[in-house]
């Protein structure tokens, strides 16, 4: 059987389709130029707002997508409904990528639509026919999306009724010349699918349960005649049915779990706090076909207060804003303690008592101030003491980078800040356990020194792999020297891999400043030359790439011309330069190329000499994120010395042996070191 889910922002008729009204501005125009966006334009203009200056992308966005994780995508399209202008003319060529997150909220900050994560894989609209002002047919609907569709709907996190956003620009490889309008209120998503696994978990996965017991259900895939159930408290044993976690078969009419009640599982009740992790199996009649199932969780409401607005670490809070948090397990009333001192607030006895989970200080709180804050939470006859959080208000120092949480950072990272507003210079301390470095003072081995204003960076050397470091940054005022304001303290975790370049420090900023770090300065390509056909970066900023990228926001693109030439970049290593450090054995990077580029050799070469090709010869070719992993020892075989590597080439064709060839553009990025 097959389903066939249709959302829509107007009213579409089907026998089998689920109708949604969406409310106005699910779809946003974002101006390449400067990043802004425009949720209020009665029309969309893709890929241009007016061709050629104003390059645009389109972000759309669809709720309660009934669609289950696991589906198997079968037909998929976006009805579109033509506008009264801008509607002939070749060449449209669009490109159609998937928002690469599970439950995506609004496009809302500048840059929210070209920076998101991308699906690997993205659909080509290509020469787009002429179109009659309110036409809404074959020719306004867009190619088969199912691709785009399915990977979104099988990543981790994904769930029946979650939102999906689409992402809609000029098609990298088939430039456009021309635009598209389409009204905004009028958008359509047809999906049609298949579904062998069981879906739609009550609790829902991820979410919080207020209750000590439980009754767990599900939906059953299309095939299922039984269901084998798996619950437990550790992932792993109920991952691989091990611990005990197997509960038995279902018949299909049941389709229900009992937890925490007298005289079945758990019958002392379900633990607050804990998480507790479940698995169902889908078996077919023949009762030896069974569907593995995802693991879902849901955690019991804890006692004491959690989920905090805002959030713990938070920078730069309205000191107007009301505070609010997730109330614990039957609490009944909630005591507030708030101030600047950690320990004032952690001793404190005597809150501020609120019925709701949320409090609004009397006056407004001061600027350039770190507070800290605790809820304690009364369920009759008990009180729970809460945990302390801290947010900072504007004017504070913030701005950590890495970011605070950050992971997969690099080995050699820098930290830098934004300094308080007022402070005359800065304390710096540093180290991988977070209580102590919270706690350490100027005699402690955490403290890195002093940094006076107009220097907020930090430089601890090499770092761990896979290690978590802490720091804090305190402030200095000139009117009070020996009592610097403690800042919060920030976290991140250094990756299991060594970079050697993931594009994301590269600008536009003026060849003559001393800050530019220009994409194409540091990657030397053949631009200018008539023996090397590479051009790196896009022609006009920004020259990295902000569409196409396979993590963070930008990538590098690297254009081909293989007449009588081999194409080819080189950047020059600072760092890594022994490729053997942490005991790595293998290089990896993605790329991304198009079905129209011509077929010619990709290879990565070393000091310029040890080359090694890519074994698919239509690898620039593929239309998704690729990745290539090669031993080193291939460079090794070929006379590089791993500990003292130079150069990393990137290039198309035979090197050093050019003949006729072809054109194309492909897109790289995180490139890495591994183990």
């Amino acid at each position: 059987m097959t389903f066939v889910l249709a959302l829509s922002l107007a009213v579409t008729g089907s026998a089998w389709a689920e109708v949604w009204d969406a409310p106005t501005g699910e779809g946003i125009e974002e101006d390449l130029g400067d990043g802004s966006l425009d949720s209020g334009s009665s029309d969309l203009e893709i890929p241009y707002e007016d061709y050629p200056g104003t390059p645009q992308m389109v972000g759309l966005r669809f709720l309660n997508v009934n669609v289950p994780r696991g589906a198997t995508i079968t037909n998929a399209w976006v009805q579109f409904l033509a506008d009264n202008e801008k509607l002939t003319g070749a060449t449209v060529n669009l490109a159609i990528w998937g928002r690469l997150e599970p439950n995506p909220g609004p496009f809302a900050a500048a840059r929210s639509v070209s920076t998101a994560p991308k699906t690997s894989v993205y659909v080509s609209w290509s020469n787009i026919p002429d179109w009659a002002s309110g036409a809404r047919g074959p020719l306004q609907q867009t190619p088969n999306l199912a691709a785009v569709i399915e990977e979104l709907v099988n990543q981790p996190g994904w769930a029946a009724g979650n939102a999906l956003a689409l992402i809609i620009g000029d098609d990298p490889a088939k430039k456009s010349t021309n635009i598209r309008s389409v009204q905004a209120g009028s958008l359509a998503l047809h999906i049609e699918f298949t579904n062998i696994y069981a879906y739609n978990p009550v609790p829902a996965d991820g979410s919080y349960y207020p209750a000590t017991w439980a009754s767990l259900g599900w939906q059953p895939g299309q095939t299922a005649a039984s269901h084998d159930v798996y619950f437990g408290e550790n992932f792993n044993d109920v991952l691989n049915g091990t611990g005990g976690t197997f509960r038995g078969n279902q018949s299909l009419g049941e389709m229900f779990l009992a937890v925490g009640y007298a005289g079945g599982l758990y019958p002392e009740g379900l633990t607050p706090g804990t998480t507790y992790y479940w698995r169902v199996d889908e078996v077919e009649a023949n009762g030896t076909t069974k569907h593995k199932g995802f693991v879902w969780s849901f955690t019991v409401t804890p006692r004491i207060a959690y989920n905090p607005n805002p959030a713990d670490g938070a920078g730069f809070v309205n000191p107007e804003s009301a505070l609010s948090w997730s109330a614990g397990l039957g609490a009944k009333l909630h005591y507030v303690f708030i101030g600047t001192d950690y320990n004032t607030v952690k001793n404190a006895t005597a809150g501020i008592p609120t019925p709701q989970p949320t409090y609004k200080p009397l006056a407004p709180l001061q600027s350039e101030k770190v507070y800290y804050w605790r809820v304690d939470e009364f369920a009759v006859p008990l009180t729970y003491k809460g945990d302390i959080w801290a947010f900072t208000t504007p004017g504070a120092v913030g701005n950590p980078k890495p970011a605070n949480g950050a992971t997969g950072v690099s080995m050699m990272a820098k930290l830098t800040w934004t300094p308080a507003t007022n402070a005359a210079s800065h304390q710096v301390y540093f180290g991988t356990d977070k209580a102590t470095v919270y706690g350490a003072t100027a005699t402690s081995p955490e403290y890195k020194g002093s940094k006076a204003r107009g220097s907020e960076s930090y430089d601890p050397g090499k770092l761990a792999w896979q290690t978590t470091y802490y720091w804090r940054v305190d402030e200095v005022y000139s009117a009070n020297p020996n009592q610097p304001v403690k800042g919060l303290v920030w976290s991140f975790t250094i990756g299991d891999f060594i970079l050697v370049d993931d594009f994301e420090s590269y600008n536009d900023l003026e060849e003559t400043d001393p800050a530019s770090s220009r994409i194409y300065k540091s990657w030397s390509d053949g631009y200018g030359t008539t023996t090397n056909g590479s051009v790196v970066g896009n022609m006009n900023p920004p020259f990295a790439e902000q569409g196409v990228v396979h993590s963070g926001i930008q990538s590098m693109p690297l254009a081909y011309d293989n007449n009588l030439k081999t194409s080819e970049a080189t950047l020059t290593l600072v760092y890594p330069r022994n490729w053997t450090e942490e005991g790595v054995t293998q290089l990896s990077l993605w790329f991304y190329g198009s079905a129209a580029n011509a077929a010619e050799r990709m290879y990565v070469a070393l000091n310029g000499t040890a080359v090694v090709y890519n074994d698919n010869p239509d690898a620039a070719k593929s239309a998704k994120w690729t990745q290539w992993i090669i031993p080193l020892k291939s460079f090794s075989d070929q006379g590089v010395n791993l500990t003292n590597v130079n150069t990393i080439t990137l290039g198309f064709g035979t090197k050093g042996s050019p003949k006729a060839g072809g054109t194309g553009k492909v897109y790289f990025d995180d490139i890495r070191l591994y183990r």
